[in-house]
């Protein structure tokens, strides 16, 4: 069963046109070679089956005027740290709860789907759950490897624009594969294209229900940013949403050490792949990527007693409502298994260092 899974993880995405590598080894592309690769797959006159590559950049750049408006007309800077706080630590806390601990990893379940749609839409609507959730499974199945995604030895930009280069899932699948990729969306509450539609619009979203979720979420969040503080306050954390959409897209390119190993002894404990854990993001958002590798269906990334963990906060806040069922914790093993053996040798090594040489 884990052999047809790597097998079928190796196929669910679409190839770049340069492939993902050559004479067996990783194939990091030209600049040329990514560009025209993007210009293809942003192209709607090619290909209705661009829509969605075109819809993640289409929402993002729909932020733009709302940060003009902020810097121009209401910048102030109590309403910056207010935006700074709401992109960095709220959409990162909630979209690391929704996209990746439950809808990636299943790390934990809801007890009714109410709570699930809470969370699905407690802050503004940016990444459809498809490009996320079925890129990440192949992300964690081959890091560092041929057909990894966002593979950080490719590069800033190899990862920057990953989203339309090589996260979006093949268009040429078998009804079984296809099957098999809506059932990994399928708990997130995304209503799935018929295998018909999916060969028309090569996606298991319809572009007229993803528009009119975002278009709906992002009507409510305005209506009630604009409520509490008027356009001013509404500009400033839609307008910073838009710096947080931008940022993200470097996350994995330097959350794997920018292609190159910056694991520190102590701090980064899996060894299976180029992973770190970031104090910033770590602290914000709850996605101390080293631990999460380790334990990638664990509830929870932040193990030390300084490693902060929002995501985790939320999750545990939604349990108290009575809205988590079941969740997966590995403090314990990763403290048994990792940091308390090499606690032990610390002590061990400083405790033999005054009697060398003698």
């Amino acid at each position: 069963m884990s052999d047809d899974r790597d097998t079928f993880l190796h196929r669910v995405l679409e190839p770049p046109a340069y492939g993902w590598s050559r004479d067996g080894k990783f194939y990091k592309p030209t600049l040329r070679e990514m560009f025209a690769h993007w210009r293809d797959r942003m192209n709607l006159f090619k290909s209705r089956k661009a829509w969605l590559p075109v819809a993640g950049w289409f929402w993002t750049l729909s932020l733009a005027p709302f940060l003009y408006l902020f810097a121009t007309q209401y910048f102030s800077w109590p309403l910056l740290v207010v935006g700074f706080l709401y992109s960095m630590v709220a959409l990162g806390t909630v979209n690391i709860v929704w996209l990746h601990r439950y809808g990636s990893h299943r790390a934990f379940t809801f007890t009714h789907p109410f709570y699930a749609f809470i969370i699905r839409n407690l802050t503004i609507r940016l990444v459809p759950e498809e490009v996320y959730l079925v890129s990440h499974a192949v992300h964690h199945a081959m890091p560092e490897q041929p057909g990894d995604p966002y593979n950080a030895l490719g590069g800033r930009l190899y990862c920057f624009f990953a989203g339309e280069l090589h996260q979006p899932i093949a268009r040429n699948l078998s009804k079984t594969d296809y099957e098999r990729v809506v059932n990994m969306v399928a708990h997130t509450g995304v209503r799935p294209n018929s295998y018909e539609q999916y060969l028309k619009w090569g996606s298991v979203c319809h572009p007229a229900r993803l528009y009119a979720h975002f278009a709906l979420n992002w009507l409510f969040w305005y209506a009630a940013f604009w409520a509490i503080g008027g356009h001013a306050l509404a500009c400033a954390i839609f307008g910073m949403s838009g710096v947080w959409a931008i940022g993200i897209r470097d996350f994995n390119y330097d959350s794997h050490g920018r292609g190159k190993d910056r694991r520190v002894e102590g701090n980064d404990f899996n060894r299976a792949d180029l992973s770190i854990n970031q104090f910033f993001a770590g602290t914000v958002s709850g996605e101390w990527h080293n631990n999460h590798h380790m334990y990638p269906t664990g509830v929870r990334s932040g193990f030390l007693w300084w490693q902060l963990d929002t995501a985790y906060a939320l999750i545990l806040f939604v349990k108290l409502l009575g809205g988590i069922a079941t969740m997966r914790d590995f403090k314990q093993k990763f403290l048994e298994q990792h940091y308390q053996p090499y606690v032990r040798a610390q002590r061990e090594q400083a405790a033999a260092r005054p009697g060398e040489g003698v």
